[in-house]
């Protein structure tokens, strides 16, 4: 199971907020505290471990740098790491000075923005629609060559936001004027605001001048309303007729962009083959295409959902501006591409097993109208099958622990753990009365825990779900996890149950950095958008 995150630290989230800070200044406080790795509050949850896979520092003294800084509204650069790596200079082009609506600026839009209405690739569809009191409103719709980005507010009878709506999203549809499908959803890896939703929609290769957006909305998942009084639980759910339509005219943004077709192919030791395809440069961003296939080795060990668990690790270098940008890592300094699609549409054609997966950069850390920007993979992780199991005794444990320090350890892959104790404690979020089992130990590990998956089985083969607790959101220096206060619940294993079972780690993230490939990304001449 995942180990559950620090949910304390979220409320962090709704606190940051920033509008572009001046070069000048942000080149200063640079140069004051440099050799700190710090993190954007656009970039994430700074102080979460997200369900995407970020991992964020929490050193104390820079964590509270990063708390003072980022109020007061400055953005940084990285250093890769402390001894061996460049360091990196602010990539902070002026963004020009113009007024924000504030749903813009509340979904944390300010800078995409900005560098798209000088450009008139910002759009105002005027979308009010009002149904049995519940209204939905879409002001703003922000266009590139690669993406649309649609603002959503949503409001009920009593003129009250109500940002835990679930809209049914899947209703609604990016098309030409047949109805053919020109767009899919993807995932905004960045903040997104309480108050207002946004859809993030990227575009085929083959775009109209003119794409339509359709919605088909009318469920409404409002979450329970539990009256605390009474005891008793009132479903909120209703039906609203949500349905809307607007156009785009594309052709402005099919002129702002540069296109550059990519054959560049490699395979991992293990067998991961990742072709490149296509690099997209926007004023929004730099998107970057390829093609994700496994072969029939590791095809083998993994499950059917592996293009969902799969990620690839990576660095950006840019010698011109020193760059050094990592993605998609577990260190503290790496960060998430701003989009991230992944297309698995052709797993099952012709057996090829293929998954598009594109990547777009946020112009505040890979620069657009960079000439010459090198792709070094580093790795990749992907969830395999590998058993291995270590036999627990409690009535065992308990008697050595009288006499000496009794340790249950667990090895796999670089992975250890050291089980010293073990008690009955109740699982927070159930309402069983009972107290569930929990292995008390220590850990260090060189693979990441997501998508790990752990079971217990007693005597009689009852298998039990394993929840871990207290796995660290960062590796130290050495790249280990270091979790000195690890817990394992045993789900609904009582006193009762007995004292001996086998527990198992049946799914393990493997991490592999047995990888050897650099790639130059293609140049431009110019960029139609400077012009």
């Amino acid at each position: 199971m995942k180990p559950i995150p620090n949910d304390e630290d979220r409320l962090w989230e709704q606190h940051f907020f920033r509008e572009e800070p001046d070069a000048e200044f942000t080149l200063e406080v640079m140069r004051k505290l440099d050799g700190m790795s710090m993190v954007s509050a656009e970039d994430g949850d700074p102080f979460t471990k997200k369900a995407s896979k970020s991992h964020w520092m929490r050193r104390t003294g820079i964590a509270v740098a990063a708390v003072l800084i980022l109020v007061g509204g400055a953005w940084f650069a990285f250093d890769h790491t402390a001894k061996s790596k460049p360091t990196v200079n602010a990539v902070n082009q002026r963004l020009p000075d113009i007024p924000v609506p504030i749903e813009v600026r509340s979904d944390y839009l300010t800078d995409d923005y900005k560098r798209l209405k000088p450009l008139d690739l910002v759009i105002n569809p005027n979308i009010q629609i009002v149904d049995q009191g519940y209204t939905l409103k879409i002001r703003d719709v922000l266009v590139d060559r690669s993406q649309l980005i649609i603002i959503i507010e949503q409001s009920n009878p009593e003129g009250s936001t109500i940002p835990v709506v679930y809209l049914d999203a899947g209703r609604i549809h990016v098309t030409d004027e047949n109805g053919n499908s020109v767009a899919s959803m993807t995932v905004d890896t960045r903040l997104s605001s309480r108050k207002y939703q946004r859809f993030v929609f990227q575009l085929n290769d083959d775009i109209p001048d003119h794409v339509f957006v359709r919605g088909e909305l009318s469920y409404l998942k409002i979450p329970d309303h539990y009256n605390i009084d009474t005891g008793k639980i009132t479903a909120s759910n209703t039906t609203v007729d949500w349905s809307f339509q607007f156009n785009i005219d594309m052709t402005k943004a099919k002129l702002m962009a540069v296109e550059a077709p990519m054959n560049n192919t490699y395979t991992t030791p293990e067998g991961l083959k990742l072709d490149m395809t296509q690099l997209v440069r926007t004023p929004n961003g730099t998107r970057l295409d390829m093609n994700v296939s496994l072969d029939d080795q590791l095809r083998a060990k993994v499950g059917e959902d592996w293009a969902e668990d799969m990620d690839i690790m990576y660095h950006i270098e840019i010698p011109e501006t020193n760059e050094y940008r990592i993605f998609n890592e577990s260190r503290p300094n790496a960060r998430q591409a701003k989009f991230r699609f992944r297309d698995m549409s052709r797993l099952s054609e012709n057996n090829d097993g293929q998954m598009k997966l594109s990547e777009t950069w946020d112009p505040a850390y890979v620069t657009v109208d960079a000439k010459k920007i090198r792709f070094v993979l580093d790795g990749f992780t992907i969830p395999v099958r590998e058993e291995k199991s270590v036999e627990v005794d409690l009535e065992k444990m308990r008697k050595d622990a009288e006499i000496y320090t009794y340790v249950l350890q667990f090895e796999q892959y670089g992975d250890e753990i050291l089980f010293s104790d073990f008690n009955y404690k109740p699982v927070w979020e159930s309402y069983d009365k009972n107290y569930s089992l929990v292995l008390e130990g220590r850990g260090t590990f060189l693979n990441a825990s997501n998508d790990d998956r752990w079971v217990a089985v007693d005597s009689e083969g009852k298998e039990y779900p394993v929840q871990v607790i207290g796995f660290p959101d960062q590796p130290n220096n050495n790249g280990e996890y270091v979790a000195d206060n690890l817990k394992m619940v045993i789900r609904g294993f009582y006193k009762e149950d007995g004292t001996k079972f086998t527990l198992k780690r049946t799914v393990v993230n493997r991490e592999y950095r047995d990888v050897d490939w650099k790639v130059d990304l293609p140049s431009y001449t110019s960029l139609p958008w400077q012009k």
